[in-house]
């Protein structure tokens, strides 16, 4: 058994710590009345999502003190008659001020969907207090959310997935160093692009396996999805083939391999992190197609364009990819349903087919 917990409360660590955060900003980087609001969000939203609204609404404080409220020395110093009087036009300079701004010594950027994003958790703020009837006007309500353009969908070719999982297992293309540190990390890393191809699994879903999650007499894997509910999934010949490899070269290894042990292990021995992840399918996805910028999420549209491809059945492929409303699922694979329209071309017959067309 390992001796790092980590490996056994892989999503309350990770809960706790969000908490903690979310915490320690209302303590210190908040008003003080947004604590009621963030308590009367409690129960609807998770810890992760109550962190990206108090990091968004830490921005939205900070513009305020430096652009309106420029007396302030203290965010403590916001009350609810200042929310009151923030005007649409504030709200739309916050937004402009979004493109470009430094904080904390360092220069950010945000594009129009992280506007929008900041948008939307400064709204809900405005509209729970609105609601309540602790300010009279809520001018958030006014502002237009920025335009939305559709990104181009990157994804691995058909060639490119056999490639990936090939560099995966050889190390071919890597430079002298990285071959040293892939002969150690070859049998994980080609079990990871593997399940992440074979299966579109969450990168938060993979890191969060553990080694009784996964069942070989049906081929079956257990996953946390987003909001703490559990889906069981299944994967083929391959993906089991790539895991039991993985699995018997812990065993063999002496590494951590008990039921509630992590599966995917770093080198230190220790559940692998999001950023290890992140790192080990960049590496190998600029071998294979260094001018597409692959991450793990383009992994899992890979595969969810593949099964969309082999079943035309967008419902079939939102209840497998974890999306609660399957409008999230078009919006990421209709391009490709133009392939689906052409494969039914001729379906339809205008004329018996006995009859040669003439009059």
């Amino acid at each position: 058994m390992s001796d790092n917990k980590n490996n056994t409360n892989y999503y309350v660590e990770r809960n706790n710590r969000n908490l903690a955060t979310v915490e320690e900003l209302l303590d210190k980087e908040l008003p003080d009345f947004c604590c009621d609001y963030f308590l009367a969000i409690d129960s609807q939203t998770s810890p992760l999502t109550r962190l990206n609204y108090a990091h968004d609404l830490k921005i939205f404080f900070f513009f305020l003190m430096s652009k309106r409220f420029k007396n302030y020395e203290s965010v403590k110093q916001f009350t609810l008659s200042d929310i009151e009087s923030v005007t649409g036009n504030d709200i739309e300079m916050f937004l402009s001020f979004l493109s470009r701004y430094f904080y904390n010594g360092r220069q950010h950027v945000c594009n129009e969907r992280a506007k929008a994003r900041k948008l939307s958790s400064v709204r809900a703020m405005f509209k729970y207090f609105f609601n309540r009837g602790m300010i009279s006007v809520d001018n958030s309500a006014k502002v237009a959310t920025p335009k939305l353009h559709e990104k181009p969908i990157i994804r691995l070719d058909g060639d490119e997935v056999y490639e990936m999982i090939d560099v995966a297992q050889s190390g071919d293309g890597l430079s002298p160093h990285q071959r040293i540190f892939h002969e150690r990390t070859k049998v994980r890393d080609s079990a990871i692009v593997t399940l992440f191809l074979g299966t579109g699994i969450r990168i938060s879903e993979l890191v969060g396996l553990n080694n009784e999650d996964i069942n070989f007499s049906d081929n079956s894997f257990i996953v946390t999805r987003k909001g703490g509910s559990r889906s069981i999934l299944f994967f083929d010949g391959d993906v089991a083939g790539a895991i039991e490899r993985y699995m018997e070269h812990k065993q063999q290894s002496g590494l951590p391999c008990g039921p509630k042990d992590a599966l995917f292990l770093s080198s230190q021995k220790r559940r692998i992190t999001v950023r290890a992840v992140e790192n080990l399918v960049q590496k190998y996805a600029k071998i294979v197609s260094p001018l597409k910028k692959i991450s793990p999420h383009k992994l899992r549209s890979t595969y969810g364009t593949a099964l969309y491809r082999a079943t035309g059945d967008i419902y079939v492929v939102a209840d497998v990819l974890g999306h609660k409303d399957v409008n999230t699922t078009k919006k990421h694979y209709a391009a490709i349903s133009e392939d689906i329209r052409r494969s039914v071309a001729g379906k339809v017959r205008l004329r018996p087919d006995d009859e040669d067309g003439n009059d």
